[in-house]
């Protein structure tokens, strides 16, 4: 479904990322791990347009994005669920979802209204409120939620359940598990080691805008020293 094929994107004369090459297959659920400061979120950017690269080549669905800009890509069917959530604070959480809802690849059987409120029940009672008055949690829920509503066939999650709570962090891989059973493809960025390897088919380590290590859920559980090395984690 997407490859990214030795991309290098710079800031200004400075570059963050080196030869990075991954793949996220169609239903695959695939990580982006790594301390921060990494190039993980610069990744993201540059698949997403938002960071133009300067050297190597992305496909999505067998098509170059790599020069194209971020809403045509977001329109083939990318959707975004972005680091600090990023939604409208000025906006109901109604107006939030409805402002992205969209199904321009005429998808079968679209994500609307219902369908994401069904995914987060908590939002049915906050639809009147502001984006602004949700707690950390609601408002992670109604990001993923404003970026199912435009129909993605790719959701992509920058730290998905960063500085939220225990019990919203389990409503979110709930949420995210539904997805995957949905058939949808997932590319998530987060910390949380041990939930990622329930959900995820493969993982990506990036170090100092490289890509290190890739491997399955159980090569990477059997690799303790790697978590300690690249990812601060002891085991």
């Amino acid at each position: 479904m997407l490859v990214v094929e030795k991309i290098e994107t710079c800031y200004g004369v400075s570059q963050a990322l080196f030869d990075v090459s991954l793949q996220i297959g169609e239903a695959e659920v695939v990580t982006l791990l790594g301390r921060n400061g990494m190039g993980k979120s610069t990744t993201v950017r540059s698949i997403l347009g938002l960071t133009p690269v300067c050297a190597g080549k992305i496909s999505y669905l067998g098509h170059p994005i790599e020069a194209l800009q971020s809403y045509r890509i977001a329109r083939m069917g990318i959707g975004l669920v972005p680091e600090g959530r990023q939604i409208f604070p000025n906006l109901t959480v109604r107006e939030n979802l409805i402002a992205t809802a969209a199904n321009t690849r005429k998808t079968p059987q679209p994500f609307g209204l219902e369908a994401v409120l069904n995914i987060f029940p908590r939002l049915s009672d906050r639809l009147s409120h502001y984006g602004n008055e949700l707690s950390g949690g609601e408002q992670q829920m109604l990001a993923i939620g404003r970026a199912l509503m435009i129909n993605p066939d790719l959701l992509i999650l920058d730290e998905a359940t960063e500085g939220l709570a225990p019990l919203v962090r389990k409503e979110i891989w709930r949420a995210l598990t539904l997805l995957k059973e949905r058939g949808l493809s997932i590319l998530i960025i987060d910390k949380n080691i041990e939930a990622l390897m329930v959900i995820a088919e493969r993982h990506y380590i990036m170090e100092k805008g490289h890509i290190v290590w890739s491997g399955t859920s159980s090569e990477l559980h059997a690799r303790p020293e790697l978590k300690s090395r690249y990812l601060g984690v002891d085991c």
